[in-house]
């Protein structure tokens, strides 16, 4: 069976997380596969302006499958073999969610856990379920963030709560979450949807071209000097300012109007 879930509705793209039975954990399945050829398709899909991402079932993602880390235990499974089969695998995961080309929400419908908790964290927006928690457990099993969370959870909740939850691996509740900032907005389970939903929505109503260029920009901003950024934006402006979108919302403005966006 397929792990996701895809359902577009206008401008919206949801991805369901669609394996409850194994608390959609994120290896020894096609997981990374169809994430990253779905990266691949909404790159290519201009139609697409919004992602959400989320799960079927209680448990938004258990991260990693521990009964299949079993296979790790062979002689045959070399450090060098590992390390390269996590270059090939859960990292190219991270870097199709966190190098998608539009805007990403989490919609957060139980427990975030692991690898499922920096599933979260590569998304721009994250929502919780009343029911969800976040746990980034690695230490629990023995194991470090081998999926990029190290890099993630700090420039989301600021270095000592991520070092709080990295070292002591135990969840947080949604409202602690909420209180941290890595959540933001905590609703009931039965509104979940509808709140993502909504909120994508307010994003899907923007230029899609544009929507994708203030991504990829702050994406870059997150490495480069200012000055370096300033540089970045300008270019970016100039193709903004050629945009037919921008030229429609600029006669919509002067015409006191509503602009319409192809």
């Amino acid at each position: 069976m397929p792990f996701l879930r895809h359902e577009q509705t206008g401008h919206i793209l949801t991805l369901t997380m669609d394996q409850p039975a194994s608390r959609n954990a994120l290896t020894g399945n096609s997981a990374v596969a169809e994430f990253v050829a779905a990266a691949k398709r909404i790159a290519e899909d201009q139609s697409v302006r919004v992602v959400i991402i989320t799960g079927e079932g209680p448990v938004f993602s258990s991260g990693g499958n521990v009964k299949d880390m079993q296979r790790f235990f062979s002689d045959a499974a070399t450090p060098a073999a590992i390390a390269e089969e996590y270059r090939q695998g859960i990292q190219q995961l991270t870097r199709a969610i966190y190098g998608l080309a539009v805007p990403a929400i989490a919609a957060v419908n139980g427990p975030a856990i692991g690898a499922g908790c920096d599933l979260a964290t590569m998304c721009d927006i994250r929502i919780a379920a009343d029911t969800a928690s976040f746990a980034e457990s690695f230490i629990k099993v023995g194991l470090i963030p081998g999926d990029g969370g190290a890099w993630l959870l700090p420039r989301t909740v600021g270095r000592s709560r991520a070092a709080e939850m990295a070292f002591t691996g135990e969840a947080i509740s949604a409202q602690e979450a909420l209180a941290c900032g890595l959540v933001s907005q905590v609703v009931p389970r039965a509104e979940l949807m509808d709140a993502a939903v909504a909120l994508a929505s307010r994003i899907a109503a923007n230029p899609g071209t544009t929507l994708r260029l203030t991504k990829q920009l702050q994406r870059e901003g997150e490495h480069l000097r200012l000055d370096s950024l300033l540089e970045l934006s300008a270019g970016y402006q100039a193709l903004a300012h050629k945009t037919p979108e921008h030229r429609e919302a600029v006669m919509a403005f002067i015409e006191k109007r509503k602009p319409v966006f192809d």
